[in-house]
């Protein structure tokens, strides 16, 4: 499926498709990208899927502070989701040795070019080796992870994430819906 528009518009469409097809294929795992705990709360009531939500970064947008609020997140983990915040594999350090010394460095140019196909699937790739890395999800089998250009979900991939340390052994099998790239 191909979205007209990018972001928000498109996150119902997302979670429908991402969860219609892990039944359909019998994945067992979804991993989430959401900040605000919105679209993790779309995919509730799931028999038989462990949810895995990711959120920024602590400190991201502001030093010390996270964008999930402790409420929402006890609530994603009253409701079974569990909840992952932790540097972000495609950006953390390196970004601030960047921002200090100018340049691009490997990870970055990683994430620039998996930008190539969209911000989400970007975000996809990135949240997957998070969950795989925190031990929330196991090594070598295909799940679904779902990510957004912004607010919502716009992009849901099938794939099968390698650890941070073997980046490149990472697997997209099946794009299952992303904003058009026209």
């Amino acid at each position: 499926m191909y979205f007209n528009s990018v972001g928000k518009i498109n996150t119902n469409d997302t979670t429908i498709l991402a969860l219609k097809t892990a039944v359909d294929k019998n994945i067992k795992y979804i991993v989430v990208a959401s900040s605000s705990g919105d679209t993790a709360k779309l995919l509730i009531n799931t028999d038989g899927i462990s949810l895995i939500c990711v959120t920024h970064a602590n400190g991201y947008p502001e030093k010390g502070k996270n964008e999930m609020s402790q409420e929402v997140r006890s609530e994603l983990e009253d409701l079974g989701i569990k909840v992952l915040t932790t540097t972000h594999v495609l950006s953390g350090a390196e970004r601030g040795i960047s921002k200090s010394f100018g340049g691009a460095y490997p990870v970055e140019i990683i994430a620039h070019s998996l930008r190539m196909l969209g911000q989400g699937t970007k975000v996809c790739v990135e949240v997957s080796i998070m969950a795989l890395d925190a031990g929330l999800i196991p090594y070598g089998v295909p799940i679904i992870a779902i990510g957004g250009s912004g607010k919502g979900a716009d992009t849901a991939v099938i794939i099968t994430p390698s650890h941070a340390s073997s980046v490149f052994e990472t697997k997209i099998h099946e794009i299952i819906c992303k904003p058009s790239s026209y």
